[in-house]
Protein backbone atom coordinates (compact mmCIF):
# COMPACT_ATOMS: atom_id res chain seq x y z
CA UNK A 1 0.00 0.00 0.00
CA UNK A 2 1.53 3.35 -0.59
CA UNK A 3 2.11 5.63 2.27
CA UNK A 4 -0.25 8.26 0.65
CA UNK A 5 -2.91 5.89 1.31
CA UNK A 6 -2.29 4.43 4.62
CA UNK A 7 -4.76 6.13 7.23
CA UNK A 8 -3.79 8.39 9.95
CA UNK A 9 -4.87 8.32 13.45
CA UNK A 10 -4.24 11.46 15.21
CA UNK A 11 -6.28 10.58 18.55
CA UNK A 12 -10.04 9.57 18.55
CA UNK A 13 -9.81 10.66 14.79
CA UNK A 14 -9.01 8.17 11.62
CA UNK A 15 -8.49 9.98 8.76
CA UNK A 16 -8.52 7.37 5.53
CA UNK A 17 -5.63 9.07 3.64
CA UNK A 18 -2.89 11.45 4.01
CA UNK A 19 -4.96 13.88 1.15
CA UNK A 20 -6.56 16.31 2.64
CA UNK A 21 -8.49 19.21 0.61
CA UNK A 22 -7.05 22.80 1.52
CA UNK A 23 -9.26 25.56 2.48
CA UNK A 24 -10.10 27.68 -1.00
CA UNK A 25 -12.33 30.57 -0.81
CA UNK A 26 -14.99 30.68 -3.10
CA UNK A 27 -15.99 34.25 -2.10
CA UNK A 28 -19.76 32.93 -2.59
CA UNK A 29 -21.96 33.50 0.50
CA UNK A 30 -24.54 36.20 1.27
CA UNK A 31 -23.74 37.48 5.08
CA UNK A 32 -22.02 34.42 5.70
CA UNK A 33 -23.99 31.60 4.92
CA UNK A 34 -23.30 28.72 3.28
CA UNK A 35 -25.44 27.66 0.49
CA UNK A 36 -25.95 24.95 -2.72
CA UNK A 37 -22.37 25.71 -4.31
CA UNK A 38 -20.89 24.92 -0.73
CA UNK A 39 -22.61 22.11 -0.81
CA UNK A 40 -21.32 20.81 -4.35
CA UNK A 41 -17.85 22.13 -4.17
CA UNK A 42 -16.73 20.42 -0.69
CA UNK A 43 -19.15 17.27 -1.24
CA UNK A 44 -17.84 16.76 -5.04
CA UNK A 45 -13.97 16.72 -2.84
CA UNK A 46 -15.60 14.18 -0.43
CA UNK A 47 -17.16 12.01 -3.37
CA UNK A 48 -13.87 12.12 -4.60
CA UNK A 49 -11.77 10.00 -1.72
CA UNK A 50 -10.25 13.14 0.20
CA UNK A 51 -9.90 11.86 3.50
CA UNK A 52 -10.18 15.46 5.58
CA UNK A 53 -11.26 18.36 3.53
CA UNK A 54 -11.44 21.83 5.11
CA UNK A 55 -13.93 24.59 4.94
CA UNK A 56 -12.66 27.75 2.77
CA UNK A 57 -11.66 30.42 5.53
CA UNK A 58 -15.19 31.37 7.97
CA UNK A 59 -14.88 34.27 9.41
CA UNK A 60 -15.10 34.20 13.20
CA UNK A 61 -16.70 37.96 12.94
CA UNK A 62 -17.88 40.07 10.30
CA UNK A 63 -15.26 42.47 10.07
CA UNK A 64 -13.06 39.87 9.66
CA UNK A 65 -14.32 38.61 6.42
CA UNK A 66 -11.99 39.20 3.87
CA UNK A 67 -14.45 39.96 1.61
CA UNK A 68 -18.72 40.71 1.85
CA UNK A 69 -18.59 37.22 0.13
CA UNK A 70 -17.06 34.99 2.44
CA UNK A 71 -18.25 32.27 4.76
CA UNK A 72 -18.92 33.02 8.69
CA UNK A 73 -19.86 31.47 11.58
CA UNK A 74 -20.17 34.43 13.80
CA UNK A 75 -24.10 33.48 14.01
CA UNK A 76 -25.97 30.66 15.53
CA UNK A 77 -28.19 31.13 11.89
CA UNK A 78 -24.76 30.31 10.16
CA UNK A 79 -24.82 26.23 11.85
CA UNK A 80 -27.62 24.58 9.62
CA UNK A 81 -25.87 25.14 6.75
CA UNK A 82 -22.67 23.65 7.84
CA UNK A 83 -24.09 20.49 9.31
CA UNK A 84 -25.61 19.73 5.98
CA UNK A 85 -22.25 19.90 4.54
CA UNK A 86 -21.02 17.78 6.96
CA UNK A 87 -23.01 15.58 7.14
CA UNK A 88 -22.72 14.93 3.30
CA UNK A 89 -18.61 14.90 3.67
CA UNK A 90 -19.17 12.25 6.66
CA UNK A 91 -21.57 9.62 4.42
CA UNK A 92 -18.48 9.75 1.83
CA UNK A 93 -16.02 8.35 4.52
CA UNK A 94 -14.20 11.71 4.75
CA UNK A 95 -13.67 13.83 8.02
CA UNK A 96 -14.99 17.47 7.64
CA UNK A 97 -13.01 20.26 9.24
CA UNK A 98 -13.42 24.06 9.88
CA UNK A 99 -10.29 26.93 9.05
CA UNK A 100 -11.70 29.90 11.79
CA UNK A 101 -10.18 33.25 10.47
CA UNK A 102 -10.22 36.81 10.90
CA UNK A 103 -8.37 38.66 7.85
CA UNK A 104 -7.04 41.77 9.83
CA UNK A 105 -5.81 44.20 7.95
CA UNK A 106 -6.56 42.39 5.13
CA UNK A 107 -10.07 42.43 5.39
CA UNK A 108 -12.89 44.35 3.35
CA UNK A 109 -11.69 43.86 0.30
CA UNK A 110 -13.74 43.46 -2.91
CA UNK A 111 -13.47 39.50 -4.36
CA UNK A 112 -11.16 39.08 -6.52
CA UNK A 113 -13.51 38.99 -10.22
CA UNK A 114 -14.77 42.31 -8.39
CA UNK A 115 -11.18 44.15 -8.65
CA UNK A 116 -9.90 42.57 -5.38
CA UNK A 117 -9.13 45.96 -4.00
CA UNK A 118 -9.57 47.46 -0.43
CA UNK A 119 -13.29 48.81 0.07
CA UNK A 120 -14.69 51.87 1.40
CA UNK A 121 -17.41 52.01 4.06
CA UNK A 122 -19.07 53.60 1.23
CA UNK A 123 -18.76 51.21 -1.37
CA UNK A 124 -20.23 48.14 1.43
CA UNK A 125 -16.73 47.84 3.36
CA UNK A 126 -16.18 48.17 6.77
CA UNK A 127 -13.08 49.72 9.18
CA UNK A 128 -10.43 47.37 9.69
CA UNK A 129 -8.21 46.20 13.02
CA UNK A 130 -4.98 45.22 13.06
CA UNK A 131 -1.57 44.97 15.39
CA UNK A 132 -0.93 48.35 14.51
CA UNK A 133 -1.99 50.89 12.14
CA UNK A 134 0.49 49.97 9.55
CA UNK A 135 -1.62 49.30 6.15
CA UNK A 136 -0.81 46.36 3.90
CA UNK A 137 -0.40 48.39 0.86
CA UNK A 138 0.84 51.62 0.96
CA UNK A 139 -2.51 53.06 -0.55
CA UNK A 140 -4.59 50.84 1.59
CA UNK A 141 -6.83 52.52 4.43
CA UNK A 142 -4.83 52.18 7.70
CA UNK A 143 -6.78 49.64 10.46
CA UNK A 144 -7.37 50.52 13.85
CA UNK A 145 -5.06 49.25 16.22
CA UNK A 146 -6.20 46.70 18.51
CA UNK A 147 -7.03 47.61 22.02
CA UNK A 148 -7.00 45.37 25.00
CA UNK A 149 -10.86 45.45 24.67
CA UNK A 150 -10.68 44.74 20.94
CA UNK A 151 -8.11 41.79 21.57
CA UNK A 152 -10.59 40.09 24.47
CA UNK A 153 -13.13 40.42 21.66
CA UNK A 154 -11.11 38.63 19.05
CA UNK A 155 -9.74 35.93 21.31
CA UNK A 156 -14.22 36.10 22.18
CA UNK A 157 -15.08 35.63 18.73
CA UNK A 158 -12.84 32.41 17.87
CA UNK A 159 -13.90 30.53 21.11
CA UNK A 160 -17.77 31.12 19.85
CA UNK A 161 -17.35 30.23 16.33
CA UNK A 162 -15.41 26.81 17.99
CA UNK A 163 -18.66 25.82 19.75
CA UNK A 164 -20.48 26.89 16.57
CA UNK A 165 -18.31 24.41 14.93
CA UNK A 166 -19.31 21.83 17.11
CA UNK A 167 -22.86 22.04 16.77
CA UNK A 168 -22.24 22.02 13.12
CA UNK A 169 -20.29 18.70 13.88
CA UNK A 170 -17.03 19.41 12.54
CA UNK A 171 -14.26 16.96 13.71
CA UNK A 172 -11.21 19.48 13.16
CA UNK A 173 -10.65 22.74 13.42
CA UNK A 174 -7.79 24.65 11.63
CA UNK A 175 -6.79 28.39 13.37
CA UNK A 176 -5.71 30.40 10.10
CA UNK A 177 -2.50 32.14 11.31
CA UNK A 178 -1.34 32.58 8.06
CA UNK A 179 -1.09 34.39 4.83
CA UNK A 180 -1.03 38.38 6.40
CA UNK A 181 -4.23 38.23 7.93
CA UNK A 182 -4.28 38.98 11.85
CA UNK A 183 -2.63 36.48 13.87
CA UNK A 184 -0.19 36.04 11.22
CA UNK A 185 -0.01 40.15 11.77
CA UNK A 186 0.80 39.74 15.61
CA UNK A 187 3.65 37.22 15.36
CA UNK A 188 5.40 38.49 12.20
CA UNK A 189 7.63 41.41 13.19
CA UNK A 190 6.87 43.13 9.44
CA UNK A 191 3.01 43.83 10.89
CA UNK A 192 3.60 43.99 14.41
CA UNK A 193 5.13 47.31 16.04
CA UNK A 194 3.09 47.25 19.43
CA UNK A 195 5.00 48.27 22.51
CA UNK A 196 2.52 46.53 24.99
CA UNK A 197 2.86 42.66 26.03
CA UNK A 198 1.34 42.15 22.57
CA UNK A 199 4.31 43.61 20.64
CA UNK A 200 8.00 43.17 20.91
CA UNK A 201 9.61 40.31 21.79
CA UNK A 202 8.57 37.05 19.94
CA UNK A 203 6.77 35.99 23.42
CA UNK A 204 4.79 38.91 23.20
CA UNK A 205 4.27 38.53 19.34
CA UNK A 206 2.87 35.16 19.72
CA UNK A 207 0.79 35.74 22.71
CA UNK A 208 -2.44 36.52 21.01
CA UNK A 209 -1.92 33.52 18.62
CA UNK A 210 -1.40 31.15 21.53
CA UNK A 211 -4.56 32.98 23.38
CA UNK A 212 -6.93 32.04 20.59
CA UNK A 213 -5.49 28.50 20.91
CA UNK A 214 -6.51 28.35 24.55
CA UNK A 215 -9.70 29.95 24.35
CA UNK A 216 -10.80 27.55 21.62
CA UNK A 217 -9.65 24.53 23.82
CA UNK A 218 -11.59 25.62 26.85
CA UNK A 219 -14.55 24.52 24.09
CA UNK A 220 -13.27 22.13 21.51
CA UNK A 221 -12.87 18.66 23.13
CA UNK A 222 -9.83 17.29 23.72
CA UNK A 223 -11.24 14.48 21.55
CA UNK A 224 -11.68 16.23 18.24
CA UNK A 225 -8.76 17.90 16.44
CA UNK A 226 -7.21 21.46 16.50
CA UNK A 227 -4.58 22.65 13.96
CA UNK A 228 -3.10 25.64 12.86
CA UNK A 229 -2.07 26.92 9.82
CA UNK A 230 0.72 29.30 9.67
CA UNK A 231 3.27 31.05 6.94
CA UNK A 232 6.71 29.64 8.06
CA UNK A 233 8.65 32.44 6.48
CA UNK A 234 7.42 35.98 5.53
CA UNK A 235 10.09 35.74 2.75
CA UNK A 236 11.59 39.29 3.30
CA UNK A 237 14.60 40.33 5.47
CA UNK A 238 13.98 40.85 9.15
CA UNK A 239 10.66 39.42 8.99
CA UNK A 240 9.14 36.02 10.22
CA UNK A 241 11.87 32.69 9.70
CA UNK A 242 11.53 29.27 9.80
CA UNK A 243 13.88 29.30 13.34
CA UNK A 244 10.69 31.47 14.34
CA UNK A 245 8.38 28.59 13.31
CA UNK A 246 10.12 26.10 14.99
CA UNK A 247 10.15 27.97 17.97
CA UNK A 248 6.50 28.56 17.67
CA UNK A 249 5.44 24.99 16.80
CA UNK A 250 6.93 23.53 19.99
CA UNK A 251 5.14 26.42 21.90
CA UNK A 252 1.66 24.94 20.08
CA UNK A 253 2.54 21.42 20.69
CA UNK A 254 2.90 22.20 24.23
CA UNK A 255 -0.46 23.37 24.03
CA UNK A 256 -1.53 19.86 22.19
CA UNK A 257 -2.53 21.55 19.17
CA UNK A 258 -1.92 18.56 16.65
CA UNK A 259 -0.50 19.26 13.47
CA UNK A 260 1.08 22.28 12.23
CA UNK A 261 -0.42 23.77 8.65
CA UNK A 262 2.75 24.28 7.07
CA UNK A 263 2.13 27.32 4.23
CA UNK A 264 3.78 30.83 4.09
CA UNK A 265 4.34 34.43 2.66
CA UNK A 266 1.46 36.70 2.37
CA UNK A 267 1.98 39.39 5.33
CA UNK A 268 4.27 42.18 2.93
CA UNK A 269 3.57 42.52 -1.38
CA UNK A 270 7.10 42.90 -1.98
CA UNK A 271 8.19 39.67 -1.20
CA UNK A 272 10.39 37.72 -3.33
CA UNK A 273 9.37 33.74 -3.01
CA UNK A 274 10.90 31.63 -5.07
CA UNK A 275 7.43 29.35 -6.46
CA UNK A 276 7.92 26.13 -7.43
CA UNK A 277 6.75 22.42 -7.29
CA UNK A 278 6.78 21.69 -3.33
CA UNK A 279 8.45 24.76 -2.67
CA UNK A 280 6.98 24.58 0.93
CA UNK A 281 7.39 21.63 1.92
CA UNK A 282 10.77 22.60 3.35
CA UNK A 283 9.11 24.02 6.42
CA UNK A 284 6.91 21.24 6.83
CA UNK A 285 9.73 18.82 6.80
CA UNK A 286 12.04 21.22 9.16
CA UNK A 287 9.50 21.59 12.19
CA UNK A 288 8.61 17.80 11.74
CA UNK A 289 12.43 16.96 12.44
CA UNK A 290 13.06 19.76 14.89
CA UNK A 291 9.79 19.36 16.51
CA UNK A 292 8.42 16.18 16.06
CA UNK A 293 4.72 17.35 16.00
CA UNK A 294 2.53 16.68 13.12
CA UNK A 295 2.86 18.47 9.76
CA UNK A 296 0.89 19.14 6.34
CA UNK A 297 2.78 20.10 3.15
CA UNK A 298 1.60 22.50 1.21
CA UNK A 299 2.54 24.49 -2.04
CA UNK A 300 1.96 23.33 -5.83
CA UNK A 301 1.61 19.75 -4.90
CA UNK A 302 -0.11 18.75 -8.24
CA UNK A 303 1.09 14.77 -9.32
CA UNK A 304 0.64 11.20 -7.43
CA UNK A 305 3.97 10.59 -7.20
CA UNK A 306 5.22 13.94 -5.85
CA UNK A 307 2.56 13.44 -3.06
CA UNK A 308 3.58 9.93 -1.79
CA UNK A 309 7.06 11.22 -2.26
CA UNK A 310 6.45 13.58 0.82
CA UNK A 311 4.68 10.98 2.64
CA UNK A 312 6.92 8.49 2.32
CA UNK A 313 10.27 9.85 2.70
CA UNK A 314 8.76 11.59 6.11
CA UNK A 315 8.82 14.68 5.12
CA UNK A 316 5.17 15.64 5.95
CA UNK A 317 2.12 13.64 7.30
CA UNK A 318 -0.16 14.85 5.17
CA UNK A 319 -0.35 16.92 1.82
CA UNK A 320 -3.01 19.24 1.50
CA UNK A 321 -3.77 20.23 -1.55
CA UNK A 322 -5.83 23.43 -2.86
CA UNK A 323 -5.73 24.23 -6.53
CA UNK A 324 -4.98 20.50 -7.80
CA UNK A 325 -8.32 20.09 -6.33
CA UNK A 326 -10.20 22.74 -8.21
CA UNK A 327 -8.83 20.96 -11.51
CA UNK A 328 -9.07 17.59 -10.53
CA UNK A 329 -12.14 17.07 -7.70
CA UNK A 330 -11.65 13.16 -7.84
CA UNK A 331 -7.74 13.53 -7.55
CA UNK A 332 -7.19 10.72 -4.61
CA UNK A 333 -9.26 8.33 -7.18
CA UNK A 334 -6.99 8.93 -9.41
CA UNK A 335 -3.81 8.84 -7.24
CA UNK A 336 -5.11 5.62 -6.06
CA UNK A 337 -4.89 4.16 -9.78
CA UNK A 338 -1.22 5.74 -10.43
CA UNK A 339 -0.24 4.37 -7.22
CA UNK A 340 -1.65 1.01 -7.50
CA UNK A 341 -4.01 1.29 -4.26
CA UNK A 342 -6.86 -0.26 -4.14
CA UNK A 343 -9.35 2.23 -2.70
CA UNK A 344 -13.00 1.91 -2.44
CA UNK A 345 -14.97 4.29 -4.75
CA UNK A 346 -18.45 5.49 -4.13
CA UNK A 347 -20.86 3.05 -5.22
CA UNK A 348 -22.78 4.79 -8.19
CA UNK A 349 -19.05 5.48 -9.39
CA UNK A 350 -17.72 1.75 -9.43
CA UNK A 351 -18.85 0.99 -13.18
CA UNK A 352 -15.96 3.69 -14.06
CA UNK A 353 -13.27 1.79 -11.83
CA UNK A 354 -11.10 0.40 -14.56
Amino acid sequence: MPKLFEPLQIKSIQLKNRIVVSPMCEYSSVDGFSNDWHLVHLGSRAVGGAGLIITEATAVSPEGRITPDDLGLWKDEHIEGLKRIVSFIESQGSIAGVQLAHAGRKASHSSPWKGGKMLTVEQGGWPTVAADTTPFRPDDIPSVALDKAGIEKVKSDFKAAAVRALHAGFKVIEIHAAHGYLLHEFYSPLSNHRNDEYGGSFKNRIRLLTEVVDSIKEVWPETMLLFVRISASDWTEGGWTVEDSIELAKVLQQKNVDLIDCSSGGNVPHAKIAVGPGYQVQFAEAIKKEVGILTGAVGIITRPEQAEEIISSGKADVVIMAREFLRNPYFPLHAAKALGAEVQWPVQYERAKL
